[in-house]
This record gives C-alpha cells, sequence and structure tokens, in this order.
C-alpha cells in the first residue's frame, strides 16, 4: 500500500471513530440515569485527556520540530487559541452554540491535514496520531450525537448520517495535508502549533468544565486515562 492511501485509510478509520461514538450513544443500556451523570462525564473527561495527550505529545513537539524551535511559534500557538475563541464566539452569538460539536470538528480537520503531511515526510508519529484522533472522535462522537439529539429535532437515524458524512472530511483534509504540505514543512508546523492552541482553548472553554461533577471521581480519572492512552503510544514507538 502507498503511503497516500495509508494516509486515505488511516484518516477514514480514525474519522469514523465519530459515527461509532454516536451509536454507542444510542444503545438501550446507555439511557439509565446513570448515564446522565457519571458516566458522561468520564466519557467527556476522557477525550479530553486524548486531546491533551495529541497536544502536549503529537502536535506540540513536531509543531516545533517543523518550525526548528523559531520564536514564531508563540505567535502561532496564541493565534490559535484567539481564533478558535473568536469562532466559538461567532456561532454563540448566532445561537449555534454546540460546544462538543464544535470541538470535534475544530480539531479533527487540522489533526488530519498534520496526519497526512507527516505520513507524506515519513515520521513515525502519524501513526500515533491516527490512533488517537480515532481514540478521541469516540468520546466525542458520544457526547456530540447526545449534544445534536437535544439541541435539533432529528431523529438519531439523522444524525447518525450527518456524522457519518462529517469522518469523510478526514481523508479529504488528509489528502491536502499529504499532497501540499509534505513539500512545506514550516506551514505543517504551523498548522500544529495553531490547532494545538484552539485545542487548548476549548479544552478549559468547554471539554473541562463539562466533565466536572461534585464529590464523583470517575470525570478527573478519565481525563487521567485518556492523557495515559496518549502517553503509552508514544512510548510505543519509542520502544
Amino acid at each position: 500500500m502507498t503511503e497516500f492511501n495509508l494516509a486515505i485509510l488511516l484518516a477514514l478509520l480514525a474519522g469514523l471513530g465519530i459515527p461509532a461514538g454516536g451509536w454507542l450513544a444510542t444503545l438501550g443500556r446507555f439511557r439509565a440515569q446513570w448515564l446522565q451523570r457519571e458516566f458522561r462525564h468520564f466519557v467527556i473527561a476522557l477525550g479530553g485527556g486524548v486531546l491533551l495527550g495529541a497536544v502536549a505529545l503529537v502536535l506540540i513537539p513536531e509543531g516545533l520540530t517543523q518550525l526548528n524551535h523559531s520564536l514564531w511559534a508563540i505567535s502561532i500557538f496564541v493565534a490559535g487559541g484567539g481564533c478558535f475563541f473568536c469562532f466559538e464566539r461567532l456561532l454563540g452569538l448566532r445561537r449555534r452554540e454546540a460546544p462538543q460539536l464544535t470541538g470535534m470538528l475544530l480539531d479533527f480537520i487540522p489533526e488530519a491535514l498534520a496526519l497526512g503531511g507527516l505520513l507524506a515526510l515519513g515520521s513515525n508519529e502519524a501513526w500515533l496520531l491516527a490512533l488517537l484522533i480515532a481514540t478521541q472522535n469516540i468520546p466525542e462522537g458520544f457526547n456530540g450525537f447526545r449534544e445534536m439529539v437535544g439541541l435539533t429535532n432529528r431523529r438519531p437515524a439523522q444524525v447518525l448520517l450527518f456524522m457519518l458524512c462529517l469522518s469523510l472530511l478526514g481523508p479529504l483534509a488528509a489528502v491536502v495535508g499529504y499532497v501540499w504540505l509534505a513539500d512545506m514543512p514550516q506551514l505543517l508546523g504551523g498548522i500544529m502549533l495553531f490547532a494545538s492552541g484552539g485545542i487548548l482553548y476549548l479544552l478549559f472553554q468547554d471539554i473541562a468544565p463539562q466533565s466536572h461533577l461534585r464529590k464523583h471521581w470517575a470525570p478527573p480519572l478519565g481525563a487521567v486515562i485518556g492523557f495515559t492512552l496518549a502517553m503509552a503510544g508514544q512510548l510505543a514507538l519509542q520502544h
């Protein structure tokens, strides 16, 4: 299999985590009352932990490497957080605010771009990034499904079909990253750092507050487990 086809396949498999998470949310046993509290918050925190792991262990280190540790990296990182803030506020002002869905799209697309670029450069980090994208997309799809069903009048089947279509954005972004960003490593690094700043904003603005639940230990433990999964993947690549 060529690296180009591999980029498409990995991005597709990672993107399918979105409808897979949505499908899990439709199962009958997940509709019990206890889901409304501890389990739902655990899943949100798990996705947040994986996102934090992707930022800390892949996106920022690789981004700095591609930019040769230039001081411009700081400005790009801050700009990412600022732009994600503006975009989220714009959605909120138009009453289209949906934190889980917004966060899912805002981190998935730049990560898929980076995945394609890293594969074209022959970086082993691409495999870890693909795994982390898939891992984070499942809890994000789970919570995004519940959010969309709650905010709209769409039937669950319609929401799942919509999420399946969203998953196809991954291969498209990976192709763009593979074809164009491989020859522009500094731009690739900038995208990684820009996305990192935005993801960090979303984590503390939307995901972390939603994961909090008083007098319960599962949500913070979910964040630890999520970050541990990212760390385990990083260590596996080094050994």
